[in-house]
């Protein structure tokens, strides 16, 4: 079974009730269909029931009626939402007026229902930018306790089953947080880990802290950067199996991480890899993608406390529907 399908075995096993706020967009609404023949996850969709209703039947989907359907403008609980926002924001001078226009928006009226405990994750992007889908979630559904930063992971599925755990990497982040701190860099190492558990269903997360430096082999601060953030990541969660700093082939090739690293339990045995910053993150995962033929699903968001994913606006029917079944894995553990 590839790990694929694992994650989506995973999420059948437990079906979890995704949002999809993006409703009337073709691919959104394909995936949807999909996942609800499939027993993927519980759908929900956010928009007008006849409208949706007419797009399916335009499509010639056969599946969106068993879908949960709720109106802004229609729904009992649009007013309990409006307030719930109020509440949260009025500390930020949010108006009630405010929060009663704002509630219409389904990006925001999805994350008011997993904030509310009606929902358990919510996926967009397809027509939405990255802002878009993460103003909402943080300012209704904020950080995992302990965390103060969003990130973005990647997985990895490679051709060198040597390497990380038959082949397959979590590497981040790959896609928010520009240039982190010590402090943030341990947030990202500490998320990422437990992405791979949830997941890639890494039984053991191994994470290595990369840097152009394998304990001391180069001094800078960026290098005592990722020091200071494996301290920090190992106060975060103490039962983290984490090392740093280490360049790359020393985190995955046995021989060189004996050699360049002698006592660790990390070295040459990574399947978690924490880039230094998002510059080297982006770049070093397109490369192993274009040149290595591996294959890169995500970016998966995390950091937050309930899982809001973001979607490229370039993307297809089968990337909405693994993100579907990725973040049914990712609210589970939530």
């Amino acid at each position: 079974m590839t790990l694929i399908e694992r994650i989506i075995a995973r999420a059948q096993s437990c079906k979890q009730r995704i949002v999809l706020p993006e409703s009337l967009e073709d691919r959104t609404i394909k995936a949807a269909d999909l996942a609800i023949r499939d027993g993927l996850a519980e759908i929900i969709l956010i928009g007008n029931k006849d409208e949706i209703l007419a797009k399916a039947a335009q499509l010639g989907l056969q599946n969106i009626a068993k879908a949960t359907i709720i109106d802004p403008a229609t729904s009992e609980k649009t007013e309990e939402y409006a307030q719930l926002l109020f509440k949260l924001r009025q500390a930020k001078g949010m108006t009630e007026e405010e929060a009663h226009k704002l509630v219409m928006n389904p990006l925001y009226f999805g994350c008011l229902i997993i904030k509310n405990g009606d929902a358990d994750g919510q996926i967009s992007g397809a027509l939405s930018t990255t802002g878009e889908t993460l103003r909402p979630a943080l300012q209704i559904i904020k950080c995992s306790p302990g965390i103060t930063c969003v990130s973005g992971a990647m997985l990895m599925i490679t051709q060198t089953p040597e390497y990380g755990e038959d082949g397959v990497l979590v590497i981040g982040d790959v896609a928010v947080t520009p240039m982190p701190d010590a402090g943030q860099l341990a947030q990202i190492a500490v998320c990422t880990a437990r992405t791979a558990r949830s997941v890639a269903q890494f039984s053991d997360p191994r994470v290595a802290m990369l840097s152009f430096s394998t304990k001391g082999s180069a001094k800078h601060e960026v290098v005592d950067k990722v020091v200071e953030a494996t301290r920090l990541a190992k106060e975060l969660e103490p039962e983290l199996k984490i090392d740093g700093e280490l360049q790359a082939d020393a985190a995955l090739v046995p021989a060189v991480g004996a050699k360049k690293a002698p006592g660790s339990d990390i070295a040459g045995h990574a399947n978690v890899l924490v880039f230094p910053n998002l510059e080297v993150g982006n770049i070093g995962y397109k490369l192993v993608q274009r040149l290595g033929r591996a294959d890169a699903i995500g970016p998966i968001l995390q950091g937050i406390a309930r899982p809001v994913n973001d979607l490229s606006r370039g993307c297809s029917v089968d990337d909405i529907y693994k993100m579907i079944a990725i973040t049914a894995c990712q609210a589970m553990d939530a």
